[in-house]
């Protein structure tokens, strides 16, 4: 059996008007998610987007045993943040993937790439803007033929 994984791409701020529309849509997507038989959620845990993704899945994991949460950390440092979201959410994780030993400006687009990989759907909430991590992971997703569901804000 195969499991379906899904991972998700966002932008680090989300315009504070936006904010109940995107935890709006994310739920909706994870929800469509589940019901496709997605079972495995992969979130690269950076402020924004990601966290709000791992917080949904993670309170839908309280309910749903089969579904699982994966950080995807871009370098092994990222492990000693402070920050109290990720603190917190980081234990609901089945499993940690760290994708470089230290930070370098490539790292996060290594992650962003092995996460695209690993996952037939991407859950993108996407702004317009014409550069970013955000617009790369899309791009790299559609040339591995991934299904793209975008979210506009």
């Amino acid at each position: 059996m195969n499991v379906k994984a899904c991972c998700v791409t966002g932008h680090r701020s989300i315009p504070a008007g936006k904010l109940e529309y995107v935890k709006g849509e994310l739920q909706r997507e994870i929800l469509q998610a589940i019901t496709d038989g997605y079972t495995h959620f992969i979130s690269g845990f950076a402020k924004g987007v990601d966290l709000l993704f791992a917080s949904i899945v993670a309170d839908l994991m309280k309910d749903n045993p089969a579904l699982s949460l994966e950080a995807a950390l871009p370098y092994r440092n990222r492990m000693n943040t402070t920050e109290s979201l990720f603190r917190r959410l980081l234990p609901a994780c089945k499993m940690v993937s760290i994708h470089s030993g230290k930070y370098s400006p490539a790292c996060y687009m290594k992650r962003n790439r092995e996460m695209v990989s690993l996952s037939q759907r991407v859950i993108a909430v996407y702004d317009g803007r014409g550069k970013g991590g955000t617009l790369f992971t899309m791009r790299y997703a559609y040339t591995q033929e991934r299904e793209v569901r975008v979210i506009k804000i």
